[in-house]
């Protein structure tokens, strides 16, 4: 049987730099170290995206589907970026090395093409490849004019199909048009987000995150499940009904994406829970107040904390100390919110871990044997 198309949303992650950074160097620690950084980007974008193959000095990965959430897919563009760029900095403080290798990793930068397409998969030489004109597509956009237009800068670059798979509007959030000419394809419309750029926001904002010390109540969970796939089902409004008591979760998003200032309403009958977010560092924690639909009821600030380990996620719900005139509201709530959230997560841990398993076999299934 010949193989059936699918849709997916492909992404290449690509070290730039990589080929001045070799001349001179000395290779074994050159390799440990873009080793160490491809993994990092990597880590940071599955889910949603799986790894096709690594490519020399990038990763190309993709996300079946036709659809994807804007927010979803820049978050994690973003933080793979961001996890990149501590990840040099942790690096270059924990050596001793001089070495050329060690010392000249600064040079280092990150691009990412973004394109959505058709693709089959063939086995060649012993395992899956993904093929196709839009595999080929992605590839080429690589080589592209965006450094001659906007300089030596790191960047995220989206076809129009790309943006189009999508619910995210480009003019709105800032993305800059751009044109690619491509040999038989022809012009690409394209739109170009400057990495750079945010990654100098992302160093400069004030962090609003309830510390352990300033908790009056933390509750603690784990999840046998990937950070990223976590943190989707506690924030997405259309994955939160699907474990949390709420009929449905209305979303206000503040310029088009999902964030700092975003309002939601957990819809519970004709009463709702009013929700402000106001820090969002995707994948490590999100603070907001919750307004319950009580009377007098004051808000609540809290932030839900992600940490990755070897075995999955593991969650924080940091509760903050309240002024004293509401010590009594929160003591009254605080026993409830505890027993309500730990009959939601241990639903949702069978959830993700059940899905997790279907991954791993999958996975296995996949893996070529001798």
């Amino acid at each position: 049987m010949l193989p059936k198309s699918k849709n997916a949303c492909f992404l290449i992650a690509d070290i730039s730099g990589y080929t001045s950074y070799l001349a001179g160097v000395e290779l074994e620690h050159a390799q440990d170290i873009i080793a160490d950084l491809m993994d990092t980007v990597v880590r940071s974008l599955r889910p949603p995206f799986k790894l096709a193959k690594f490519e020399g000095d990038a990763a190309f990965l993709y996300a079946p589907g036709n659809r994807f959430d804007g927010s979803l897919l820049q978050d994690a563009i973003e933080s793979a970026y961001f996890s990149f760029r501590k990840r040099l900095r942790n690096i270059a403080q924990a050596t001793s090395c001089d070495c050329k290798a060690c010392h000249g990793m600064q040079q280092l930068d990150l691009k990412f093409v973004v394109h959505h397409g058709e693709f089959i998969r063939q086995r060649m030489a012993g395992r899956d490849e993904l093929a196709g004109r839009d595999v080929i597509l992605v590839h080429r956009l690589l080589k592209n004019g965006v450094k001659e237009r906007c300089g030596d800068r790191a960047y995220v670059l989206f076809s129009d199909a790309g943006i189009r798979s999508t619910d995210v509007d480009p003019v709105m959030q800032g993305l800059i048009a751009h044109l690619e000419a491509i040999e038989i394809v022809g012009q690409v419309s394209c739109w170009v987000r400057d990495l750079e750029h945010a990654w100098s926001e992302e160093k400069d904002r004030a962090r609003h995150l309830v510390t352990r010390k300033q908790a009056a109540h933390i509750i603690e969970f784990h999840i046998g499940a990937a950070r990223p796939q976590v943190w989707e089902y506690f924030t997405h409004p259309d994955q939160r009904p699907r474990w949390r008591a709420a009929d449905k979760v209305r979303e206000d998003v503040s310029g088009g994406r999902r964030g700092i200032g975003t309002i939601n309403h957990c819809m519970h009958g004709p009463h709702a829970i009013i929700e402000e977010i106001l820090d969002w560092r995707p994948f490590d924690y999100l603070t907001l107040t919750t307004l319950l639909p009580m009377p007098d009821a004051p808000k609540v600030l809290m932030s839900y904390v992600f940490a990755e380990n070897d075995s999955g996620t593991h969650i924080e719900i940091r509760v903050a100390k309240p002024k004293p005139k509401d010590m009594s509201f929160l003591q009254h709530v605080a026993a409830d919110f505890e027993k309500h959230i730990t009959d939601e997560v241990a639903v949702l841990r069978g959830m993700l871990e059940c899905e997790a398993l279907g991954t791993r076999q999958e996975l296995s299934e996949s893996t070529p044997r001798p």
